[in-house]
Protein backbone atom coordinates (compact mmCIF):
# COMPACT_ATOMS: atom_id res chain seq x y z
CA UNK A 1 0.00 0.00 0.00
CA UNK A 2 1.28 3.45 -1.03
CA UNK A 3 1.50 6.02 2.07
CA UNK A 4 1.92 9.03 -0.66
CA UNK A 5 1.51 10.01 -4.15
CA UNK A 6 5.59 9.81 -5.38
CA UNK A 7 6.58 10.07 -8.98
CA UNK A 8 7.19 6.76 -10.59
CA UNK A 9 10.82 6.96 -11.92
CA UNK A 10 10.98 5.11 -15.49
CA UNK A 11 13.96 3.00 -15.59
CA UNK A 12 15.92 3.84 -19.01
CA UNK A 13 17.61 0.87 -20.94
CA UNK A 14 20.93 0.65 -21.95
CA UNK A 15 20.66 0.78 -25.31
CA UNK A 16 18.98 4.56 -24.70
CA UNK A 17 21.61 5.42 -22.71
CA UNK A 18 24.01 4.75 -25.25
CA UNK A 19 22.22 6.65 -27.71
CA UNK A 20 21.91 9.85 -25.41
CA UNK A 21 25.74 9.96 -25.00
CA UNK A 22 26.39 9.99 -28.44
CA UNK A 23 24.19 12.44 -29.34
CA UNK A 24 26.07 14.88 -26.75
CA UNK A 25 29.20 13.99 -28.10
CA UNK A 26 28.18 15.17 -31.84
CA UNK A 27 26.49 18.36 -30.32
CA UNK A 28 30.31 19.07 -28.32
CA UNK A 29 32.17 18.12 -31.94
CA UNK A 30 30.31 20.64 -33.53
CA UNK A 31 30.52 23.63 -31.13
CA UNK A 32 34.10 22.89 -30.94
CA UNK A 33 34.73 23.15 -34.74
CA UNK A 34 32.48 25.96 -35.23
CA UNK A 35 34.81 27.68 -32.20
CA UNK A 36 38.04 26.76 -34.47
CA UNK A 37 37.22 28.62 -37.47
CA UNK A 38 37.19 28.26 -41.72
CA UNK A 39 40.89 27.33 -41.49
CA UNK A 40 40.54 24.38 -39.43
CA UNK A 41 37.67 23.36 -41.22
CA UNK A 42 39.69 23.42 -44.42
CA UNK A 43 42.43 21.69 -42.16
CA UNK A 44 40.40 18.99 -41.64
CA UNK A 45 39.14 18.55 -45.11
CA UNK A 46 42.67 18.41 -46.42
CA UNK A 47 44.38 16.38 -43.68
CA UNK A 48 47.26 18.46 -43.38
CA UNK A 49 48.21 19.21 -39.54
CA UNK A 50 46.68 22.73 -38.52
CA UNK A 51 50.17 24.93 -38.15
CA UNK A 52 50.67 26.16 -35.02
CA UNK A 53 51.03 29.89 -34.22
CA UNK A 54 50.93 32.30 -31.52
CA UNK A 55 50.98 35.34 -33.64
CA UNK A 56 48.80 38.28 -33.33
CA UNK A 57 46.12 39.13 -36.25
CA UNK A 58 48.06 41.18 -38.52
CA UNK A 59 46.62 44.84 -38.84
CA UNK A 60 46.44 47.05 -41.96
CA UNK A 61 49.42 48.71 -40.86
CA UNK A 62 51.16 46.07 -40.20
CA UNK A 63 50.23 45.00 -43.77
CA UNK A 64 51.61 48.12 -45.27
CA UNK A 65 55.10 47.85 -43.26
CA UNK A 66 55.66 44.32 -44.57
CA UNK A 67 54.67 45.34 -47.91
CA UNK A 68 57.24 47.83 -48.03
CA UNK A 69 60.22 46.16 -46.53
CA UNK A 70 59.24 43.36 -49.59
CA UNK A 71 59.50 46.51 -52.32
CA UNK A 72 62.56 47.43 -50.73
CA UNK A 73 63.90 43.65 -50.60
CA UNK A 74 63.13 43.28 -54.20
CA UNK A 75 65.40 46.52 -55.43
CA UNK A 76 68.00 45.46 -53.65
CA UNK A 77 68.37 42.25 -55.15
CA UNK A 78 67.40 43.42 -58.96
CA UNK A 79 69.04 46.47 -58.76
CA UNK A 80 72.82 47.11 -58.19
CA UNK A 81 73.77 50.43 -59.76
CA UNK A 82 71.95 51.67 -63.72
CA UNK A 83 73.17 49.92 -66.59
CA UNK A 84 72.23 50.44 -70.37
CA UNK A 85 72.68 48.37 -73.49
CA UNK A 86 75.38 49.25 -76.51
CA UNK A 87 75.13 48.16 -79.67
CA UNK A 88 78.53 48.41 -81.17
CA UNK A 89 78.72 48.25 -85.28
CA UNK A 90 81.72 48.33 -87.46
CA UNK A 91 82.95 48.57 -90.59
CA UNK A 92 86.53 48.14 -91.68
CA UNK A 93 87.74 47.34 -88.56
CA UNK A 94 90.10 43.90 -88.66
CA UNK A 95 91.11 41.35 -86.26
CA UNK A 96 93.90 41.95 -84.01
CA UNK A 97 97.04 39.74 -83.49
CA UNK A 98 97.26 37.92 -80.40
CA UNK A 99 98.81 40.54 -78.34
CA UNK A 100 96.05 42.63 -78.66
CA UNK A 101 92.38 43.21 -78.06
CA UNK A 102 89.73 46.14 -78.52
CA UNK A 103 87.88 47.47 -76.03
CA UNK A 104 84.85 49.87 -75.32
CA UNK A 105 84.72 52.97 -73.04
CA UNK A 106 81.60 55.52 -72.57
CA UNK A 107 82.68 58.86 -70.34
CA UNK A 108 80.29 59.28 -67.97
CA UNK A 109 80.85 62.40 -65.89
CA UNK A 110 84.33 62.84 -67.51
CA UNK A 111 85.49 59.19 -66.33
CA UNK A 112 86.04 56.23 -68.28
CA UNK A 113 83.80 53.14 -68.18
CA UNK A 114 84.60 50.13 -70.19
CA UNK A 115 82.01 48.77 -72.53
CA UNK A 116 83.88 45.41 -72.34
CA UNK A 117 86.89 43.70 -74.64
CA UNK A 118 86.56 42.39 -77.83
CA UNK A 119 87.55 40.94 -80.92
CA UNK A 120 86.47 41.06 -84.69
CA UNK A 121 85.38 37.82 -86.22
CA UNK A 122 85.49 37.09 -90.20
CA UNK A 123 82.30 39.26 -91.02
CA UNK A 124 83.55 42.19 -89.41
CA UNK A 125 81.49 42.11 -86.41
CA UNK A 126 82.23 42.69 -82.63
CA UNK A 127 82.43 39.41 -80.35
CA UNK A 128 83.05 40.06 -77.09
CA UNK A 129 85.79 37.76 -75.38
CA UNK A 130 82.73 35.66 -73.84
CA UNK A 131 81.59 34.82 -77.46
CA UNK A 132 78.43 37.14 -77.06
CA UNK A 133 77.43 39.05 -79.87
CA UNK A 134 77.91 43.31 -80.38
CA UNK A 135 75.37 44.14 -77.37
CA UNK A 136 77.50 45.08 -74.73
CA UNK A 137 75.73 46.20 -71.06
CA UNK A 138 77.41 48.93 -69.15
CA UNK A 139 77.40 49.94 -65.89
CA UNK A 140 76.93 53.98 -65.59
CA UNK A 141 75.26 56.00 -62.58
CA UNK A 142 75.01 58.84 -65.48
CA UNK A 143 74.79 59.88 -68.80
CA UNK A 144 77.77 59.06 -71.14
CA UNK A 145 78.47 61.66 -73.70
CA UNK A 146 81.04 59.67 -75.67
CA UNK A 147 82.40 56.54 -77.00
CA UNK A 148 85.69 55.47 -77.09
CA UNK A 149 87.33 52.08 -78.62
CA UNK A 150 90.94 52.00 -77.50
CA UNK A 151 93.46 48.73 -78.42
CA UNK A 152 94.37 46.78 -75.34
CA UNK A 153 97.20 44.20 -74.71
CA UNK A 154 95.68 41.17 -74.41
CA UNK A 155 97.45 40.84 -70.66
CA UNK A 156 96.70 43.92 -68.95
CA UNK A 157 96.51 44.52 -65.65
CA UNK A 158 96.23 48.02 -65.87
CA UNK A 159 92.58 48.91 -66.03
CA UNK A 160 92.43 52.30 -67.34
CA UNK A 161 92.43 52.75 -70.96
CA UNK A 162 95.09 52.08 -72.89
CA UNK A 163 96.54 55.52 -74.90
CA UNK A 164 95.93 53.67 -78.06
CA UNK A 165 92.55 54.95 -79.20
CA UNK A 166 91.14 54.08 -82.81
CA UNK A 167 87.36 55.63 -82.89
CA UNK A 168 86.08 57.51 -80.86
CA UNK A 169 82.47 59.84 -81.12
CA UNK A 170 79.97 61.85 -79.06
CA UNK A 171 76.50 60.60 -78.16
CA UNK A 172 73.69 62.31 -79.90
CA UNK A 173 69.94 61.34 -79.58
CA UNK A 174 71.44 57.90 -78.14
CA UNK A 175 74.01 57.08 -81.16
CA UNK A 176 76.92 58.09 -81.60
CA UNK A 177 79.24 57.85 -85.00
CA UNK A 178 82.74 56.91 -84.33
CA UNK A 179 85.13 58.19 -86.78
CA UNK A 180 89.11 58.22 -86.39
CA UNK A 181 89.17 61.87 -86.89
CA UNK A 182 87.50 62.55 -83.67
CA UNK A 183 89.89 64.60 -80.99
CA UNK A 184 89.50 61.32 -78.40
CA UNK A 185 90.69 58.91 -81.56
CA UNK A 186 93.73 59.67 -83.87
CA UNK A 187 92.69 62.93 -84.22
CA UNK A 188 93.30 63.37 -88.38
CA UNK A 189 91.23 61.50 -91.68
CA UNK A 190 94.99 61.62 -93.22
CA UNK A 191 92.77 63.58 -95.84
CA UNK A 192 96.10 65.54 -96.66
CA UNK A 193 98.61 62.67 -96.74
CA UNK A 194 100.43 62.40 -99.16
CA UNK A 195 104.00 59.99 -100.65
CA UNK A 196 106.28 58.81 -103.14
CA UNK A 197 108.49 56.11 -103.56
CA UNK A 198 110.95 54.95 -106.00
CA UNK A 199 112.15 50.96 -106.60
CA UNK A 200 116.32 50.48 -106.04
CA UNK A 201 118.16 48.53 -103.83
CA UNK A 202 121.34 50.53 -102.32
CA UNK A 203 122.06 48.29 -100.16
CA UNK A 204 122.96 45.55 -102.64
CA UNK A 205 124.98 48.14 -104.58
CA UNK A 206 124.51 49.44 -107.84
CA UNK A 207 123.40 47.83 -110.84
CA UNK A 208 122.05 45.33 -108.72
CA UNK A 209 118.25 43.48 -108.04
CA UNK A 210 117.58 47.34 -108.67
CA UNK A 211 113.33 45.52 -108.66
CA UNK A 212 113.57 44.32 -105.28
CA UNK A 213 113.38 47.20 -102.96
CA UNK A 214 111.24 50.20 -102.40
CA UNK A 215 112.22 53.44 -100.75
CA UNK A 216 110.13 56.59 -99.64
CA UNK A 217 112.04 59.07 -100.96
CA UNK A 218 111.80 61.88 -103.59
CA UNK A 219 114.93 62.19 -106.19
CA UNK A 220 117.38 63.72 -105.60
CA UNK A 221 117.58 62.04 -101.98
CA UNK A 222 114.49 63.82 -99.74
CA UNK A 223 111.57 63.09 -97.84
CA UNK A 224 109.07 61.13 -99.80
CA UNK A 225 106.20 60.97 -97.14
CA UNK A 226 104.00 63.84 -96.04
CA UNK A 227 101.17 62.28 -92.82
CA UNK A 228 100.80 63.53 -90.14
CA UNK A 229 102.38 63.51 -86.96
CA UNK A 230 100.69 60.61 -85.02
CA UNK A 231 99.64 60.18 -81.12
CA UNK A 232 100.80 58.42 -78.45
CA UNK A 233 100.41 54.48 -79.36
CA UNK A 234 100.65 54.63 -82.99
CA UNK A 235 103.36 53.88 -85.80
CA UNK A 236 103.58 53.90 -89.14
CA UNK A 237 104.94 51.01 -91.28
CA UNK A 238 105.59 50.42 -94.97
CA UNK A 239 104.55 47.21 -96.87
CA UNK A 240 105.11 45.87 -100.45
CA UNK A 241 102.48 43.14 -101.08
CA UNK A 242 104.18 40.50 -103.23
CA UNK A 243 102.36 37.71 -104.89
CA UNK A 244 99.43 38.58 -102.23
CA UNK A 245 101.64 38.32 -99.41
CA UNK A 246 102.49 41.31 -96.95
CA UNK A 247 106.07 41.64 -96.51
CA UNK A 248 107.17 44.84 -93.81
CA UNK A 249 109.88 47.43 -95.16
CA UNK A 250 109.71 48.87 -91.51
CA UNK A 251 107.92 50.84 -88.79
CA UNK A 252 108.51 54.62 -88.40
CA UNK A 253 106.82 57.50 -86.45
CA UNK A 254 109.19 60.14 -88.73
CA UNK A 255 109.29 60.16 -92.39
CA UNK A 256 112.28 62.11 -92.43
CA UNK A 257 114.11 59.63 -90.68
CA UNK A 258 115.28 55.76 -90.99
CA UNK A 259 112.98 52.55 -89.83
CA UNK A 260 113.11 50.13 -87.05
CA UNK A 261 113.96 47.41 -89.49
CA UNK A 262 116.38 46.11 -92.25
CA UNK A 263 116.45 42.36 -91.52
CA UNK A 264 115.81 41.56 -95.69
CA UNK A 265 118.45 44.40 -96.39
CA UNK A 266 121.93 43.64 -98.36
CA UNK A 267 124.93 44.27 -96.73
CA UNK A 268 125.67 48.25 -97.46
CA UNK A 269 124.07 51.45 -96.20
CA UNK A 270 120.91 52.46 -96.80
CA UNK A 271 119.66 56.24 -97.16
CA UNK A 272 118.32 57.89 -93.52
CA UNK A 273 114.70 57.36 -94.84
CA UNK A 274 111.75 54.47 -94.29
CA UNK A 275 112.37 52.22 -97.15
CA UNK A 276 114.08 48.42 -97.59
CA UNK A 277 115.75 46.06 -100.10
CA UNK A 278 114.16 42.54 -100.64
CA UNK A 279 117.56 40.64 -100.81
CA UNK A 280 117.88 38.43 -97.63
CA UNK A 281 115.83 36.22 -95.19
CA UNK A 282 112.54 36.12 -97.37
CA UNK A 283 109.48 34.97 -95.37
CA UNK A 284 107.07 31.91 -96.21
CA UNK A 285 105.59 32.47 -99.51
CA UNK A 286 107.97 34.91 -101.41
CA UNK A 287 111.21 34.61 -102.68
CA UNK A 288 114.32 37.01 -103.00
CA UNK A 289 115.37 39.13 -104.54
CA UNK A 290 111.96 39.90 -106.73
CA UNK A 291 110.50 42.10 -109.01
CA UNK A 292 108.49 44.64 -107.20
CA UNK A 293 106.65 45.27 -110.39
CA UNK A 294 102.96 44.80 -109.96
CA UNK A 295 103.20 44.77 -106.36
CA UNK A 296 101.21 46.79 -104.23
CA UNK A 297 102.82 49.45 -102.17
CA UNK A 298 101.34 50.82 -99.04
CA UNK A 299 101.58 52.96 -95.73
CA UNK A 300 99.62 51.66 -93.17
CA UNK A 301 98.89 53.54 -89.53
CA UNK A 302 99.38 50.60 -87.01
CA UNK A 303 98.82 50.71 -83.13
CA UNK A 304 102.27 49.70 -81.51
CA UNK A 305 101.32 47.02 -79.81
CA UNK A 306 99.58 44.99 -82.27
CA UNK A 307 101.75 41.60 -83.36
CA UNK A 308 99.94 40.59 -87.00
CA UNK A 309 102.12 39.61 -89.70
CA UNK A 310 99.58 41.57 -92.02
CA UNK A 311 98.67 45.64 -92.33
CA UNK A 312 95.96 47.05 -89.69
CA UNK A 313 93.15 47.96 -91.24
CA UNK A 314 94.27 51.69 -91.56
CA UNK A 315 96.02 52.27 -94.63
CA UNK A 316 96.18 56.03 -95.74
CA UNK A 317 98.52 55.75 -98.61
CA UNK A 318 98.51 53.08 -101.43
CA UNK A 319 99.82 52.37 -104.75
CA UNK A 320 99.85 49.71 -107.25
CA UNK A 321 103.38 49.54 -108.49
CA UNK A 322 102.79 50.05 -112.53
CA UNK A 323 103.47 47.46 -115.12
CA UNK A 324 106.60 48.79 -117.29
CA UNK A 325 108.19 51.09 -114.17
CA UNK A 326 111.48 51.19 -114.16
CA UNK A 327 114.11 51.75 -111.04
CA UNK A 328 114.59 55.30 -109.53
CA UNK A 329 111.47 56.65 -110.98
CA UNK A 330 109.32 58.30 -108.54
CA UNK A 331 105.93 57.22 -108.28
CA UNK A 332 103.36 58.63 -106.09
CA UNK A 333 100.89 57.06 -103.98
CA UNK A 334 97.46 57.26 -103.71
CA UNK A 335 94.44 57.48 -101.18
CA UNK A 336 93.92 54.30 -99.65
CA UNK A 337 90.56 52.80 -98.75
CA UNK A 338 87.88 54.39 -96.66
CA UNK A 339 89.13 54.64 -92.57
CA UNK A 340 87.20 52.38 -90.28
CA UNK A 341 84.41 53.53 -88.72
CA UNK A 342 81.57 52.37 -86.81
CA UNK A 343 78.38 52.99 -84.63
CA UNK A 344 77.45 52.81 -81.23
CA UNK A 345 73.78 52.78 -79.90
CA UNK A 346 73.00 53.45 -76.46
CA UNK A 347 70.05 51.20 -75.87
Amino acid sequence: MKTHNSPVIPQRSPRLLRLFALAVAVLLATAACSGAGDESVATSVSGDEPAQTTTAPTTNDAMADDDAMSDDAMSDDSHEGDYVDLALDFTGLETLGDAAVYEGWVIVDGAPVTTGRFNIDADGNAVSEEGNGHVFQVAADGDPTTVVITIEPTVDPDPAPAATHVLAGDIVDGIAELTISHPAALGTDFAGAAGRYILGTPTDGDGNNELSGVWFIELPLAQGLDVPALPAGWVYEGWAVIDGVPVTTGRFTDAAAADDFDGFSGDQGGPAFPGEDFIHNAPDGVDFPTDLTNATIVISVEPELDDSPAPFALKPLVSEVADGIGDHQVQNLGAGPAAPAGTATLG
